[in-house]
């Protein structure tokens, strides 16, 4: 099956039977989606035989195998009929036609808080347009993302939505194209090559996360507080940071600097601890830190930190939101914090509606659908925490 013994890339290179497999893959694919696209075009009417697979071999200098697999593509896509002993013949268009029966392969790091939404996104699209799920997992682990990949390819999926691992690698970029490199087409989801810009030619639906925290700062700053501080959640790996992190102190950098408040004097506000030392004192230094900083106000990634930061204030007597405003990032627990929380809030349903409907088009289309790029800004849905309530939400 193409896409088997994937190799982790910060490990070593892609093998030569991966590179060989993949250039093997690209060969009959090209072919076959030539020789759609003249059928497509009406090159070749319906009932026109086509070139023999000898014929086709001699011109292109492809091998027979290749040929044989690009034509078994198009009688798999339902373009091409073959007669015993008469040849391959275009075939009549079908109405529907292999619609119903996709099958679309979904990798999700997990299946707890964020991605519930995410999936049931995509599984009421999938399901609205007749086509089928599976899903797989690997649990932040990326010695067990290829083999997850596997599993879904050996499943037979037309398509793939993933939710690859990007960051603490050595390359990234080489990850990608290997993804990219798949025998199947490849949606990626919430992950992109941010730092290519137009270089980037990964078809993705991400969440706007640096615009989600701009806005919030910016909401902060309309509510008069001036002194904002940030509170993140680092991974505990090198205490590095996970995709939405950075971007999330990438969005409060930029709104500090388009407000000038870093020209107002000492601006160090932002702070950041792995998840056991934000349990381990109950968020009280985390709490100092901030009170130390001077902020009257805070955005805090995510809802459990900030109702952890809730907590330490209260026990020092520090009312929220009177004494310190707080915005929290992803909007998963944060009505149920003791005083609730307002909250930068992604849209993760329509993250999973959005990205299964750019892989049934890209399945449906091919070459002929434009290459989407889509980013989400999330909302911003008000609570108690910040003191204010809006008309209407951002």
């Amino acid at each position: 099956m193409p896409g088997k013994n994937l190799q982790p890339v910060h490990a070593e290179p892609a093998s030569a039977t991966i590179r060989d497999t993949a250039k093997q893959n690209l060969k009959f694919q090209n072919l076959s989606d030539n020789l759609r696209r003249g059928i497509l075009a009406g090159t070749w009417a319906v009932g026109t035989k086509l070139p023999t697979e000898q014929q086709l071999s001699l011109d292109t200098g492809l091998s027979l195998t290749t040929v044989r697999r690009a034509f078994e593509d198009l009688v798999d896509k339902g373009l091409v009929v073959r007669r015993q002993g008469a040849g391959s013949f275009v075939a009549a268009p079908q109405r529907s036609q292999k619609r119903s029966r996709y099958v679309i392969g979904v990798l999700l790091p997990d299946t707890q808080l964020y991605y519930p939404q995410v999936l049931q996104g995509i599984e009421e699209h999938l399901s609205s347009r007749g086509a089928s799920l599976q899903l797989s997992t690997y649990h932040y682990d990326f010695t067990r993302e290829n083999a997850s990949i596997d599993f879904l390819l050996d499943a037979g999926v037309d398509g793939l939505i993933l939710v690859p691992t990007l960051t603490g690698l050595d390359n990234p970029q080489q990850r990608v194209a290997e993804l990219m490199a798949l025998p199947v087409p490849v949606v990626l989801l919430e992950r992109s090559l941010d730092d290519l810009g137009p270089g980037d030619r990964t078809e993705h639906v991400c969440s706007d996360h640096q615009g989600g925290a701009y806005d919030a700062v910016m909401h902060l700053h309309r509510l008069g507080h001036r002194k904002i501080g940030l509170l993140t959640r680092a991974n505990e790996a090198a205490r590095s940071s996970n995709p939405t992190q950075a971007a999330v102190i990438a969005g409060y950098a930029a709104a500090v600097e388009t407000l000038g408040l870093e020209k107002t004097g000492h601006y160090d506000m932002a702070f950041s601890a792995t998840k056991p030392e934000w349990e381990a004192d109950q968020a009280e230094h985390m709490f100092q830190l901030l009170a130390g900083s001077g902020a009257t106000a805070a955005l805090v990634f995510g809802d459990r930190e900030a109702a952890l930061l809730e907590g330490a204030a209260g026990r020092r007597g520090i009312r929220v939101p009177e004494d310190l405003a707080l915005v929290s990032y992803d909007d998963e627990m944060a009505d149920l914090a003791q005083i609730p929380l307002t909250a930068v809030s992604p849209a993760k349903h329509r993250l999973g509606v959005m990205a299964a409907d750019v892989l049934l088009r890209r399945l449906t289309e091919g070459d002929a659908c434009p290459l989407y790029q889509i980013r989400l800004r999330p909302r911003i849905v008000v609570r108690d925490s910040c003191g204010a309530k809006l008309v209407s939400p951002l």
